[in-house]
């Protein structure tokens, strides 16, 4: 099989066993939380794989969207589909402002702008009354999707977030494999030979920049739908720390990569406190029972070890191996 063939098949394999996943006993809340953090990770990518603009500050979008949408679900009483469009919608807008200040500025003068606004902005949240301050935005009803769908079922609500995400992600892979995409990676190699051929590329990385901004608040949507909450860390710096940690952990420029990154980082979150437990009873260490309580540590550690020795990410660095293997097929 050639290498898009291969590609495809992972994907499907991938689709296949996320749809099967409630069946197998996963729980279905858990793995949409994943799926949404993983659609945020593919957003932040967008930008900075595929156009070379490092945000510090995409939790904005994020933890905005899903306040955005939490308050138009519960206090406006709007239901969960509009809650999306409006919390999509949001983050977009955000963007464009975000973008129009920022987008002038390069290297680490643009990533410490966004990462001003965004902290201005989580200063907004914590004093607005309509975000619940530090308490956050809590009881949001998931409601009937069209009339007809009742998503407070967590299955139900499992189906709809899955096909949101694949949808969002196809959308992901549209834009990549466009000529707008291409431009943009364009940009990414050499900016000034892209000027040169007579590209607008401020036009251009706004675009990606809202594009990007949008995704990123469709999956902080999605999560407060998911969840039914909306906090301050949503729009926390370290959140879009953790963004970034994702991306790069998975692999930079790749499609997969965010996918991984993102199932590493909310896998250690959730369970590095059983896994601890575990190897405590297995070793008689006592400190790894307290593995729970340095989740940061670890994945410092882990994000430390993909620095030193994946430095493509983890399948980036398969991607890589696999396309030696190619070349050395062919000789």
């Amino acid at each position: 099989m050639n290498f898009r063939t291969t590609t495809t098949l992972g994907y499907a394999v991938l689709l296949l066993g996320l749809i099967l996943a409630p069946s197998l006993g996963a729980y279905p809340v858990f793995v949409m939380k994943l799926m949404c953090f993983a659609l945020f990770a593919a957003a932040f990518n967008l930008l900075l794989g595929y156009t070379g603009l490092l945000s510090f500050g995409h939790a904005a979008f994020f933890g905005w969207a899903a306040y955005v949408t939490g308050h138009a679900i519960k206090v406006w009483e709007l239901s969960p589909e509009l809650g999306l469009v409006f919390g999509t919608a949001a983050g977009a807008l955000l963007g464009l402002v975000f973008g129009y200040l920022a987008i002038k500025r390069q290297g680490i003068y643009f990533s410490m702008i966004t990462l001003a606004l965004s902290q201005m902005l989580y200063f907004v949240c914590l004093q607005a009354p309509f975000t619940g301050g530090e308490d956050g935005l809590q009881g949001v009803p998931r409601g009937t999707l069209f009339g007809l769908l009742d998503v407070s079922n967590d299955l139900a609500m499992y189906y709809v977030a899955l096909a949101v995400v694949v949808l969002a992600f196809l959308l992901i892979v549209r834009i990549i494999h466009s000529p707008f995409g291409q431009v943009l990676k364009a940009i990414r190699e050499n900016e000034p030979r892209a000027i040169s051929l007579g590209y607008d590329t401020h036009r251009y990385k706004l675009l990606a920049f809202v594009l990007s901004a949008a995704i990123a608040g469709l999956a902080g949507s999605l999560k407060t739908l998911v969840l039914g909450f909306a906090t301050l860390s949503d729009v926390h710096w370290t959140a879009s720390g953790q963004v970034i940690l994702m991306t790069l952990v998975g692999g930079l420029s790749t499609l997969s990569g965010p996918l991984v990154g993102s199932a590493v980082v909310v896998l250690l979150e959730n369970k590095i406190g059983e896994f601890g437990t575990f190897l405590a009873r297995l070793t008689s260490v006592e400190w790894f029972g307290t593995l729970g309580e340095s989740v940061t540590l670890v994945t410092g550690l882990i994000f430390v070890v993909c620095v030193l020795a994946f430095r493509r990410g983890i399948m980036g660095e398969i991607l890589a191996l696999l396309a030696r293997w190619r070349a050395s097929a062919r000789t």
